[in-house]
């Protein structure tokens, strides 16, 4: 026993120091998952017993009749306190077994009465009485008695091939126990050696898993510039880049402005240089034509009426005077310009470029804090590595190795006597069987012979030889029942007592836990232990570990530490303090110090260029006076159509010089247009699209300034005063997060050995292989099918026996019969012919068998 609660403790002690166990898996980003290496073991939990379960099921039934109690644990109990000394309860015992008492009653009345019945019945027919004597009465009903007596007989034989059949098949059972028996062990064997051989695996694995929660932490170390620092960057960020990106937004609007104004100023001078030069242009044409229009050919008549619709034309032939009265605006652009000397958006680069910087800073200020936190989880590293070298768990796994290969070669030593016994049980079972299927042969033989070769028309003395066999092998049918079956009985008593106890004390409670309470029952097997098994193992009979609860947690697979409470031994929890080692990291994290000096997000000369933006005058500038300048022609009339028109009445005059004249006016005003009117449509769409920029950069512009100064300074402020609460939060949470690596893998340290470490579910699976497959499903279960099979055959050969009596009486040939009178119709009354009706065959000179000769049966 002292080998036993090494073995458990170390195993414990084994799991502590490089902790197993299978801790439920998370599913987070970036958290190691542990998976211990499982153990797979060959034997299946629960037995089934295949094609014979409804025949086994059917037996229980039967069972279930005879005992219907339930399992007397008060009765059990006290029996074992008292060594089962029956003689103080032996009412209740008689109570609980009543309905054994009951068949094992009649089978001794079956045992007695069957060879004395036999012997007077062989005796009485020496006898000539009991059916000895060679006559047959006739009777009206003789047909109808023999039917039934045939049909009830082959019923009886049927019923009793059917129990024989069990305890055949249940004798088969018996034959290849062995064997099975065999593989049950074997599988048992090869389970505990995956539990030894996998143990040391497990333990190497808990191992390395530790290294590879350091090399996570390591990792996370090496990279506390992007993990750390790049989460103070992230959090300023968020506070920053709004306003960050609307001062660039301002900065680029500045830009646009300037470009905006100075094609703006562009476009005007160009088209007040156009203008100039168009109304230049058109003064000159509209001379020419009123001079040619002057000329003789005028005043005739058609041609004073061309003449006149051209001089009235003439008036529209004007540029727009508004293009060259439009504003300059020098002064807004020179503003601009000026403004533009800074660059804002460089300046507000630089000051995030000190945000960017913030992981750099974190690394250089870092670097001895990291280096000592990588100290502290390498000396736990080494105690781990230390704790698992000192725990001499190879040499028990060895001494466990030997004592599993010594048990292994002590069954297999043991195998050749229990194959012997096995086929004495065989055997016996077989001639058992044998006997009766000799019995129901005869009753077969019997009914064959006798029905096929029974003659309605031949008297009893003339019956042929064929019925006459069929009579024979019924009455021998019957001889070998008296013979044997009282012997089968006594078989069958032995085995029903074993296995109705066995089934109804052991199996049945075994298989519903009864028997473990039994055995869990305070100061039971030790009068001085309350808890016989925490006794047994640590010698604390005080601790609450019960036999129930241990097969419950092996057979769900659990830990040998937490399954026998290990915790009372070596207590892993403060071996693993969590706290204290976690702590030792945490001290270290205590001392980093990240400094970042005060950004300013964007100085006096920045905000200056904001404000002298705003107060630029962009938005003083009138817009609608420019785009409702740009939505006017640079000429009152359209100079394609005029020149057109002025062409069309050209064309009416007659030819001479008046006509060439208007003609070439005409091409003038055509390059007029091409020349002047055509650029000065550029300048004003020109002109029109800078308006909308400047109107559009410019639309409330002195608010959204203020908005930008007013975010502006919120966000310095939140600059100023928490930069450095984010630092020392952010550090804390890069602290935890390395702590919650080891914490986590502690954690799944004692879950391991409390729960998954070394399973003990090998030991809750051989007790099943020994109790419930072995000793219930291969012994006991066909133990009953044999003799309720051989029972059922037994009790059914005495009705047998009776009717293959009466029935051999139809098949057999008589040595006297009836004979009558052909006058007389009722044989009574003719009383000188003789007693009963038929005639003495002596007073005809006849000869009578009956009156000279005994019988031959």
């Amino acid at each position: 026993m002292a080998f036993v609660l090494r073995v458990l403790l170390l195993l414990g002690l084994c799991g502590s120091a490089s902790s197993t166990g299978q801790l439920t898996t998370t599913s987070t980003p970036g958290v190691l998952h542990y998976e211990l290496p499982t153990m797979v073991y060959e034997t299946q939990g629960t037995y089934e017993p295949g094609f014979l379960g409804p025949l086994f099921r059917m037996v229980h039934n039967f069972l279930q009749v005879v005992q219907p109690h339930d399992f007397p644990l008060d009765i059990v109990t006290k029996l074992i306190q008292r060594k089962f000394d029956i003689s103080v309860d032996y009412k209740e015992v008689a109570f609980y077994e009543i309905g054994v008492l009951v068949c094992v009653l009649l089978g001794l009345l079956f045992l007695v009465f069957m060879p004395l019945v036999g012997c007077c019945f062989c005796m009485c027919r020496c006898c000539n009485r009991c059916g000895g004597e060679m006559y047959q009465r006739q009777k009206r009903n003789e047909s109808c008695r023999r039917k039934y007596f045939a049909l009830s007989l082959l019923v009886i034989c049927m019923l009793m091939s059917l129990g024989i059949m069990f305890a055949f098949v249940a004798n088969h059972q018996v034959r290849i126990l062995i064997q099975k028996t065999k593989d049950v062990a074997d599988s048992n064997f090869r389970d505990f050696q995956v539990l030894i051989t996998e143990t040391p695996k497990q333990i190497e694995y808990i191992v390395s898993q530790y290294t590879a929660t350091k090399n996570k932490a390591f990792s996370d170390l090496n990279s506390i510039d992007s993990l750390l620092g790049g989460g103070i960057k992230d959090q300023l960020k968020s506070k920053v880049t709004p306003v960050v990106d609307e001062i660039k937004a301002m900065a680029t609007a500045i830009k646009e402005a300037k470009a905006a104004l100075e094609n703006m100023n562009s476009s005007l001078q160009s088209l007040q240089d156009g203008s100039m030069q168009l109304s230049n242009s058109l003064t000159n044409v509209k001379n020419d034509i009123e001079n040619s229009l002057n000329n003789s050919d005028c005043t005739s008549g058609p041609a004073s009426r061309v003449c006149d619709g051209i001089r009235t034309s003439l008036s529209n032939l004007e540029s727009n005077p508004g293009l060259s009265q439009l504003p300059s605006v020098d002064r807004e652009l020179n503003t601009v310009t000026d403004i533009l000397r800074t660059d804002l958006e460089a300046l507000i680069k630089q000051r995030c470029a000190l945000i960017d910087e913030i992981p750099d800073v974190v690394r250089n200020q870092s670097m001895i804090v990291v280096t000592d936190v990588k100290e502290v989880l390498n000396s736990i590293s080494s105690d781990i590595h230390n704790i698992s070298q000192n725990i001499p768990i190879e040499e028990t796994l060895l001494e466990l190795s030997g004592q599993l290969n010594n048990s292994n070669r002590l069954f297999y030593e043991e195998m050749p006597r229990l194959e012997e016994y096995d086929s004495y049980w065989w055997l016996g079972g077989l001639i058992a069987c044998f006997l009766l299927t000799l019995i129901v042969i005869f009753f077969y033989l019997g009914l064959l012979c006798g029905v096929f070769g029974y003659d309605k028309r031949a008297t009893p003395t003339g019956r042929g030889c064929v019925s006459n066999t069929g009579g024979i092998f019924l009455m021998a049918g019957v001889g070998f029942s008296f013979l044997f079956c009282w012997i089968l009985m006594i078989l069958v008593v032995l085995t029903f007592v074993v296995g109705v106890n066995m089934e109804k004390l052991v199996c049945e409670p075994y298989a519903n836990k009864k028997l473990l309470q039994v055995l869990d029952t305070p100061y039971l097997l030790s009068d001085q232990w309350e808890f016989y098994l925490s006794g047994l193992i640590f010698g604390k009979p005080n601790i609450n570990l019960t036999f129930e609860q241990v097969y419950r947690d092996c057979k769900r697979g659990r830990g040998f530490y937490g399954t026998f409470q290990l915790e009372n031994v070596f207590n892993i929890s403060d071996n693993l303090n969590i706290k204290k080692l976690t702590g030792n990291i945490n001290s270290e994290f205590e001392n980093l110090s990240v400094n970042i000096d005060n950004i300013e997000l964007l100085d006096a000369q920045g905000i200056k260029v904001l404000r002298d933006f705003a107060q630029s005058g962009i938005d003083r500038i009138n817009y609608p006076l420019y785009l409702n300048q740009t939505e006017n022609a640079p000429t009152k009339v359209d100079l394609v159509a005029f020149s057109s028109s002025l062409e069309t009445q050209a064309n009416q005059l007659p030819e001479g010089t008046l006509k060439q004249s208007l003609n070439r006016n005409a091409q003038t005003i055509r390059a007029i247009h091409q020349q002047h009117i055509l650029p000065m449509e550029q300048s004003l769409k020109a002109l029109k699209q800078s308006v909308r920029i400047l109107e559009h950069i410019s639309d409330g512009l002195p608010e959204k300034v203020k908005e930008i100064l007013s975010s502006l300074d919120s966000v310095q402020n939140f600059l100023t005063n928490n930069v450095s609460f984010i630092v020392i939060e952010e550090s804390k949470k890069f602290g935890r997060m390395i702590v919650d690596y080891f914490e986590r893998y502690l954690q799944w340290v004692l879950y391991a050995v409390t729960e998954k470490m070394t399973s003990c579910k090998p030991m809750a699976t051989a007790l099943d292989s020994a109790i419930d497959s072995v000793l219930c499903g291969y012994v006991i279960d066909p133990l009953n099918l044999f003799w309720f099979g051989i029972g059922k055959a037994t009790v059914l050969s005495l009705p047998a026996v009776i009717i293959a009596v009466k029935l051999a009486k139809y098949y057999r040939r008589m040595e006297s019969e009836d004979m009558y009178d052909d006058v007389e119709t009722v044989p009574m009354k003719n009383l000188e012919n003789g007693n009963n009706g038929y005639h003495k065959d002596h007073l005809y000179g006849v000869h009578n068998p009956v009156m000279t000769s005994p019988s031959r049966y």
